[in-house]
């Protein structure tokens, strides 16, 4: 069985209830989650060996968060125990007209705190097919770059498919080191993942006619996206997600898979939104289980795409779908009729 690895950050997520504001009352519910680690969950779910590799605090909080993520099935023996803190994120989710809120509270968490001699990443990828990471992660700082170079540089090494999803985060980090630093990590990179905002964000790639604030979509100028992205880097392949946001309750979503060759596009999914977060990092994980599977390009696109509709109805950051709910949904029933 193929094996993947992913690096990054999880955190302590922080909710109120339902559609509360933030402290509307005393009570917020607590998770874990964080990119890497939800493409992590997502994969054990569909049946891949996958293994998630960070640094957490050696206390009830790091433990809880490494518990969380074995009772998915995710192999966790590579993590490192260090730091003070783990870090958190408070989220406000949004509804109708009202946007969703995120805010960050990692500073001086343990990974961020962590040195490239923390991680052994020719023991880390022995046996491992693919490696995954995101943009936030180096965003973190340069002792996460040169963390994350060593890993690219390692996997390249050792024959691994790397994949990134750009993840362009500017609560983080400003466009000028973004486009610095992930040029040259996507050097190694072979399969990208992004939308419209990252791509313009961090590599320049602007589009005229779309309008994602107006709900105005041209799908050709988003594979004009995917044709420069994969020229400037000669990835072997790019996958664009395509959101349309009507409200933060109502989106259409959709991908894009360029191989060099030839564009996939997905069916459109029409959302009722009851949690977004998470859910280009569900895309990203039906991809890889795709390209693992021997997929085609329509089948994966279409695969990937599903599996994140599904995640936009599932509270929390973890999507919690079997292959078979999405492989049904990427056939054409969305009736949503009851199974009985």
């Amino acid at each position: 069985m193929s094996r993947v690895v992913t690096f990054g950050e999880i955190m302590l997520r922080l909710v109120p209830n339902g559609y509360e504001r933030f402290f509307q009352s005393s009570q917020m519910s607590a998770t874990f989650g964080g990119a890497e680690a939800n493409v992590a969950v997502s994969l054990a779910n569909f049946g891949v060996d996958v293994s998630f590799v960070t640094k957490v605090p050696d206390n009830p909080i790091g433990r809880g968060a490494i518990q969380n993520l074995r009772g998915f099935g995710v192999d966790t023996k590579e993590i490192v125990f260090g730091g003070d803190r783990l870090g958190i994120y408070f989220l406000e989710k949004g509804i109708s007209q009202r946007a969703s809120v995120c805010i960050y509270d990692r500073n001086h968490s343990a990974i961020q705190q962590s040195s490239p001699r923390d991680f052994d990443w020719d023991r880390i990828f022995d046996g491992a097919e693919w490696f995954h990471f995101t943009g936030i992660t180096p965003a973190l700082g340069d002792n996460l770059i040169q963390i994350c170079r060593e890993a690219c540089h390692q996997a390249k090494k050792k024959g691994l498919t790397i994949s990134c999803d750009l993840n362009y985060r500017r609560k983080l980090w400003d466009t000028k080191k973004a486009g610095q630093v992930m040029s040259d990590l996507c050097r190694d990179v072979d399969v990208c993942i992004v939308n419209e905002e990252d791509a313009k964000d961090v590599f320049g790639i602007k589009i005229k006619h779309s309008d994602i604030r107006g709900a105005k979509i041209d799908k050709e100028e988003y594979k004009e996206i995917a044709r420069q992205l994969g020229e400037r880097f000669d990835f072997d392949k790019v996958a664009v997600t395509l959101r349309t946001s009507y409200s933060a309750s109502i989106n259409h979503w959709a991908g894009i898979l360029y191989d060099k060759e030839q564009f996939y596009t997905s069916r459109d999914y029409e959302l009722r939104v009851i949690d977004r977060v998470g859910g280009g990092d569900s895309f990203g994980a039906g991809l890889i289980y795709s390209i693992l599977n021997g997929k085609d390009g329509q089948d994966a696109i279409e695969f990937a795409t599903a599996a994140s509709a599904l995640k936009h109805t599932i509270e929390g950051d973890f999507n919690r779908v079997s292959v078979q709910e999405v492989e049904k949904l990427a056939d054409g029933n969305q009736s949503g009729r009851v199974e009985r």
